[in-house]
């Protein structure tokens, strides 16, 4: 019976819920995307066991593996060299781009961040119902497009394109950032902040000013952007005009001193934060056991998951009692962020629900 078919994710042995006319499936216990090499007495049958490594599936069943994996792997290079980010439709209602760069081969290799993009995209997926297909990922390996440069510059012109009113957009990264001296007299403290891309050592790095100019300003009237950076140096990353201080719930005022415009074009931004801007965060496994994850997203999401109803306050301090409770067990969070903060637009967004993401 169709109704009884399972599948398992031959690369985490989790059991996947199959549709019989599906052309991919998504594991949620590791994130691998998983294309699916359809034949009906596949489903007859009732189970499978996929190979996610390069798209070289296996199908433990009375076919031929050589054609199905030969069909599977044409196809799917086929499908990546005819698609590029421009081409990617701009759904209305829900869409979000999600960066995770793991710098792999480089000295300052990050461990979690591929995790961390998975955890977040099941999040938007089964509690907050984004379309999978509003969904996209940049990071490497799989069926993704790389984080360099020119993808996370295309990515966020696509989040905000032809953006309307009842939209909301999420922006997510987990990455390294980095701080430089500014120029233009649009920082209090003399910096700059940036998120590094995977080739940032030749291309550049991604500053907050690019930022804010492409996916802060465009945002018009009823539309919202959520905007969750765990790096380093991100307090102010979307440069919005308040900042929230948690122990004295009250609003700093972030305007630049040289009164440049930062707003949006009627929307609202909201953004949080790993760490302030002279700051630092960094991969840690204190929180899930082996699986290595950055330390801002895995309280940020379990603090969502634990209280549907939480507020954007209720998040900050969820996060904050997680973080104290993981170092009074003796976790070592070495250089892990002090105080995440939150970035809007407007002054009240910290007693809103996050229902209307």
């Amino acid at each position: 019976m169709l109704m009884n078919a399972s599948a398992i994710c031959k690369h985490c042995n989790i059991n996947i819920s199959p549709t019989p006319h599906a052309q991919t499936l998504w594991c949620h216990g590791c994130g691998r995307i998983i294309t699916v090499c359809r034949y009906q007495e596949t489903w007859k049958q009732g189970k499978v066991v996929f190979e996610t490594k390069f798209y070289k599936h296996s199908l433990r069943q009375r076919f031929s593996e050589d054609n199905c994996q030969k069909s599977l792997i044409t196809s799917t290079v086929k499908h990546m060299h005819s698609e590029t980010i421009s081409s990617w439709e701009a759904p209305r209602g829900k869409r979000a781009l999600l960066c995770g760069v793991v710098y792999s081969k480089q000295k300052y290799r990050l461990k979690g961040t591929f995790n961390d993009v998975n955890n977040m995209r099941h999040m938007l997926v089964e509690h907050f119902k984004f379309p999978s297909s509003s969904i996209h990922i940049l990071t490497e390996g799989g069926p993704y497009f790389h984080p360099t440069k020119r993808n996370i510059q295309a990515g966020l012109k696509w989040l905000v394109k032809d953006c309307k009113a009842g939209d909301s957009l999420v922006f997510y990264f987990s990455g390294h950032g980095l701080r430089q001296p500014d120029f233009d007299n649009d920082e209090l403290d003399g910096f700059d902040e940036t998120i590094c891309p995977l080739d940032f050592k030749t291309a550049g790095v991604i500053l907050d000013n690019e930022i804010n100019d492409t996916i802060v300003r465009p945002l018009k009237p009823g539309v919202r952007l959520h905007a969750i950076v765990d790096s380093c140096h991100s307090g102010t990353i979307l440069d919005l005009s308040y900042v929230y201080n948690l122990k004295d719930k009250t609003w700093m005022n972030n305007h630049p001193p040289s009164n440049a415009y930062k707003g949006t074009s009627g929307g609202q931004a909201i953004c949080f934060s790993a760490c302030e801007d002279d700051q630092l965060a960094e991969d840690t496994s204190a929180f899930s056991g082996k699986q290595m994850s950055g330390a801002m997203t895995y309280t940020f999401i379990k603090a969502i998951l634990e209280n549907p109803d939480i507020t954007y306050e209720g998040i900050m301090i969820s996060m904050r009692t997680a973080i104290r409770q993981a170092r009074a067990t003796g976790c070592l969070l070495k250089r892990l962020f002090r105080r995440n903060i939150l970035q809007a637009t407007g002054v009240h967004v910290n007693y809103e629900a996050l229902e209307c993401l």
